[in-house]
């Protein structure tokens, strides 16, 4: 009897087991199916992206060449032997497959103003770019998330009205105006308020050691501040809005039955599942870090990508404008995809 009762019992085990198992597999399919499909979406979105940065730049006007060699004496013939150096010479149809075939290989092509190769000089002039906009970007992601959090939870008082005026307002100013208004302000100097921080650059270079991140650290106030005060404003209204839509589900009026505190219902049941919008947003924002902002750093004269864009910009220099086209859109590219990839651990219904 006691044989016979085991054996049931560990059958029934295995039959329970079944459908569990069963269940796992496909959902490990679905989640395989989901992130091919990604996959070849962010592979569709970087070809697009080639052609666009090949063609898009064709259309700005001004020849390379001429801005090369403007106010220097040169000859047709000199002119044409540069055109033939830099392939501007061949047809359009030929210089895009030998620009797409570069650029899969990593090959960004030479720079005409710069006369290096554009990966190094992106190399180059990572390290600032990264610096500057990934403080950036940690700091306003933290107070946006936390201050949009507050301001949803104690949706109509008066902090979420003050929070989210601000925030609109700050949204809406454009970062270049901002940063030279902080300048005037707090570099050159404006009645009683003393010029207190550099109006650009990056470093002195008469600094070393702990002098010099103290002096790298002054550079980066007055940028970082113009950064964040328009990023965290973004965050803010984002999570704030994702964090109302969640406010009035059943599964809080539950959690609440069930005896828990608000403070438990708000960090363990409501900003998990409103953080979905946001994750996106986190992480476009993280792609920014490698475009850093154009804009702020041509203001200040912060000596990144930002800045090296604008100088591309100005000649034109075609390979190099195509080549941070690319990188720049490459990152963005790569965080929606890890943000893609990351939804199914923080909303399991997605990817199912």
């Amino acid at each position: 009897m006691s044989t016979t009762s085991t054996t049931g019992t560990t059958g029934t085990t295995a039959v329970a087991r079944a459908p569990k198992a069963r269940a796992t597999s496909a959902d490990a399919r679905a989640y395989l199916f989901y992130v091919g499909g990604k996959l070849a979406g962010a592979a569709v979105s970087l070809l697009a992206v080639l052609v666009t940065s090949f063609f898009l730049f064709r259309i700005i006007p001004g020849d390379p060449v001429k801005a090369m060699t403007h106010g220097m004496p040169t000859s047709a013939e000199q002119m044409a032997t540069l055109r033939r150096q830099f392939g501007l010479d061949q047809p359009m149809w030929q210089q895009f497959t030998d620009y797409c075939a570069k650029a899969l290989s990593g090959d960004l092509g030479m720079s005409y103003q710069f006369h290096a190769p554009v990966g190094e000089l992106i190399w180059l002039k990572l390290p600032a770019t990264l610096l500057l906009t990934g403080v950036a970007v940690v700091i306003y992601s933290a107070i946006g998330l936390w201050l949009g959090t507050r301001s949803a939870w104690r949706h109509g008082s008066l902090g979420d009205k003050l929070n989210t005026g601000v925030a609109l307002t700050l949204w809406s100013v454009p970062s270049f105006w901002l940063g030279l208004l902080l300048i005037i302000t707090f570099s050159v100097g404006i009645g009683p308020i003393p010029g207190l921080f550099p109006t650009g650059g990056m470093e002195s270079g008469t600094e070393s050691g702990f002098a010099y991140l103290l002096d790298v650290a002054h550079h980066m106030v007055l940028p970082v501040i113009t950064l964040v005060a328009v990023g965290y404003a973004q965050t803010l209204l984002v999570m704030r809005s994702s964090l109302l839509d969640e406010m009035g589900s059943d599964y809080l009026t539950t959690a609440r039955a069930k005896g828990l505190r608000d403070d438990s219902v708000r960090r363990r049941h409501a900003v998990p599942n409103a953080l979905l919008p946001t994750v996106t947003m986190v992480f476009i924002n993280l792609g920014h870090v490698a475009a850093g902002s154009i804009l702020v750093e041509t203001v200040f004269s912060w000596p990144g990508l930002g800045g090296l864009f604008y100088q591309a910009l100005s000649v034109p220099d075609l390979p190099l404008v195509q080549g941070l086209f690319v990188v720049f859109a490459g990152a963005m590219i790569l965080m929606n995809l890890l943000a893609d990839l990351l939804y199914p651990l923080l909303d399991p219904r997605v990817g199912r």
